[in-house]
């Protein structure tokens, strides 16, 4: 049986979903206090309601914890980035299987996109992961420079599959400002 089913969460402390996006922020400070797996397992769940071309569900969640593993992939991240994985209890390397989403059952793509409809799906289910990890008081920042080889080396993610980004994430004290947005009509046009 997964821990999934088996996690009391409180539904009550749930916040309302506009409430919920409208105070994500990139968090890149954490409280030196671990994520249990239940909540892991629980933020992950909910990701996977993220829409995908024909439910391809070809994102991958790669959880990792352990201090030992988070020092070596600090290695592989500049700087700026290794000041963010070197202090977060919990990382999650975010993978995408190739060649399944925006393509047909036999190989052939499907839409102008191609390959590229993967990274679409993949964003859609890593902005869900976020959001539900807001939710439950947990900042995220999704990392997006880093050396993929190694990262792919260090946590045997298979061949098969692109790694697409980091996400770190861990519980915080501290709420961050709200970046400035662009205007409305600077992103949105009615026809």
């Amino acid at each position: 049986m997964s821990l999934v089913s088996t996690v009391s969460l409180n539904k009550e402390d749930s916040m309302e979903t506009l409430k919920c996006i409208e105070t994500r922020r990139s968090i890149r400070k954490y409280l030196n206090k671990p994520i249990e797996h239940e909540l892991i397992e629980k933020l992950v769940s909910e990701a996977q309601n993220a829409p995908t071309w024909k439910n391809s569900q070809t994102t991958r969640f790669t959880a990792v914890t352990d201090r030992t593993v988070l020092n070596e992939i600090c290695s592989a991240l500049p700087s700026f980035n290794s000041a963010v994985v070197g202090q977060c209890p919990l990382l999650i390397a975010v993978s995408a299987v190739t060649k399944r989403s925006g393509f047909e059952r036999d190989g052939t793509p499907t839409t102008i996109l191609g390959e590229a409809y993967t990274y679409f799906d993949c964003g859609a289910t890593v902005q869900t992961f976020c959001l539900a990890a807001n939710d439950f008081g947990v900042g995220t920042v999704i990392l997006g420079i880093f050396e993929p080889a190694k990262i792919r080396t260090l946590l045997d993610i298979p061949e098969s599959e692109d790694l697409v980004v980091l996400v770190a994430c861990g519980y915080t004290e501290t709420e961050a400002p709200a970046p400035q947005r662009r205007p409305l009509y600077d992103v949105l046009r009615i026809i």
